[in-house]
């Protein structure tokens, strides 16, 4: 099997257009296939206040009424994703932008209003690892928005976080994956603020226990253990430095 590399951005990275082009400049420069994932930063929040909008989150998720779904996808799928492929061409990678709409890439299913009324978010049932695969042996890298549909016309906002893991367990029956979850943080800090180098299962239900793990990590680490115990080979969680400057600090997942 040849390696697949899926890299995750999102947040500040997203914000800061000088970071973010330094962070697509090493995405460049990474070896063989590779998919992009990101989602949306701060504008999709800053669009809805603008708007009148008050953005929701619960338990570090969004909850998206059809006003936000709207704006979100005019964010994710419209400006972000555009501007992430056209800086990815100035560095002769020749990305193609989808949506999970787009070539039917993540189908998903609205989440159930109980226990919580997430809104108009997706959870992910299928990945067309197919199509993927074709843009990848077509030299294209795909650039994937948080917008998934549910195959009957109504578009979804989903964890980016999550489209990273799912897609990685899809095409993990074809490659070698390596998951890059990038976002704010180092990696994984323990109590006293320092970065975890390897943390298990285990450790992750203890650290949560413990009220170390909160709010949005503890999404972005369930979906981590997820492709790491179906089929994925590596999963770090580091900071963007990172993707610039592989010498600071990230934790890796342990099997």
């Amino acid at each position: 099997m040849s390696k697949l590399s899926i890299i995750k951005i999102g947040g500040k990275v997203i914000d800061n257009p000088d970071e973010l082009g330094k962070v697509l400049k090493a995405f460049s420069t990474i070896p063989g296939q590779k998919i992009l994932v990101h989602g949306g930063g701060s504008l999709a929040s800053r669009m809805e206040e603008s708007m009148g909008l008050v953005p929701k989150m619960i338990e570090g998720r969004r909850v998206t009424s059809k006003e936000s779904l709207e704006v979100v996808t005019m964010v994710y799928a419209g400006l972000i994703n555009k501007n992430i492929v056209a800086t990815l061409q100035k560095f002769d990678v020749n990305g193609i932008g989808l949506s999970g709409a787009d070539g039917n890439t993540l189908i998903a299913k609205k989440r159930m209003a109980n226990p919580i009324d997430f809104g108009f978010v997706g959870d992910v049932e299928e990945v067309n690892s197919a199509m993927l695969n074709n843009f990848l042996e077509l030299g294209l890298t795909p650039v994937i928005c948080a917008i998934t549909h549910d195959g009957n016309g109504q578009l979804l906002n989903t964890n980016a976080d999550t489209m990273a893991s799912v897609i990685a367990q899809a095409m993990a029956r074809t490659h070698r994956i390596e998951l890059v979850l990038a976002f704010e943080k180092a990696g994984v800090l323990d109590a006293d603020g320092n970065v975890i180098p390897g943390i298990s299962r285990a450790m992750y239900e203890k650290l949560l226990e413990e009220g170390v793990i909160i709010e949005g990590m503890i999404p972005k680490l369930s979906n981590a253990f997820e492709a790491i115990e179906n089929g994925v080979d590596q999963v770090k969680l580091v900071s963007a430095e990172y993707l610039v400057n592989q010498d600071v600090e990230f934790t890796t997942l342990i099997k």
